[in-house]
């Protein structure tokens, strides 16, 4: 699957054997349904270090979400199956034919996210979708709005490596007329998780065969 000289591959091999912990049972560590429709599992919390698995295909967004953000932290996201999409949004002050208001995600530790508006209107102008397949690694800088995009009922996997950068913030492009809104944050439950965790090992070894 991967190059020898990637230097994702020893984060692969390292999560990996966690992930079979997680599939035989050895390890209880449920999915967070994420609002914009993945399963996450965060496999290493380390200050502002953070590894999540990403599951794609397992669920729907909710429409209290919208799709275009931008993280306080920066990432590196390695594609372990499937193809995964990425459009880049850029963004300019624009008061008078603005197309998006800009809103804030306040993430609490409860698992609820306030998204709440700000004064700051925008113009936004979506570019190509730049697709990555399995092996490949992508980089999105923190700020940099952009929505991930897979291709309905198929399923892909990344292994998302991000470092939070002081002073950032979660951001998202809404609509003009936006009003605060909040969304839950949902355990996948440890049944379903190991399920979900078994088919994607699967997945992750038959690629690493092929």
């Amino acid at each position: 699957m991967d190059a020898p000289d990637d230097p994702m591959r020893a984060h692969v091999d390292t999560f990996v054997p966690v992930l079979e912990e997680i599939a035989s049972g050895k390890r209880d560590l449920p999915a967070v349904r994420h609002p914009l429709g993945f399963l996450c599992l965060p496999l290493l919390r380390e200050g502002a270090d953070g590894v999540c698995l990403h599951l794609f295909g397992a669920g729907r967004p909710t429409a209290e979400v919208p799709p275009l953000h931008a993280h306080s932290w920066e990432l590196r996201s390695h594609v372990l199956y499937g193809e995964v999409g990425n459009v880049r949004v850029r963004v300019r002050d624009d008061t008078d034919t603005p197309t998006h208001r800009v809103f804030e995600v306040h993430s609490g530790a409860d698992g609820v996210d306030e998204i709440r508006p700000t004064s700051r209107l925008v113009r936004g102008e979506e570019g190509p979708v730049r697709t990555s397949p399995a092996g490949e690694t992508y980089a999105l800088g923190a700020g940099e709005f952009h929505t991930t995009v897979v291709t309905p009922g198929r399923s892909a996997a990344t292994l998302v490596l991000g470092r939070s950068l002081p002073g950032g913030r979660d951001l998202s492009l809404g609509p003009l007329d936006g009003r605060p809104r909040r969304t839950v944050r949902r355990l996948y439950g440890t049944e379903a998780t190991v399920r979900a965790v078994r088919t994607a090992l699967g997945r992750i070894h038959a690629q690493r065969r092929a």
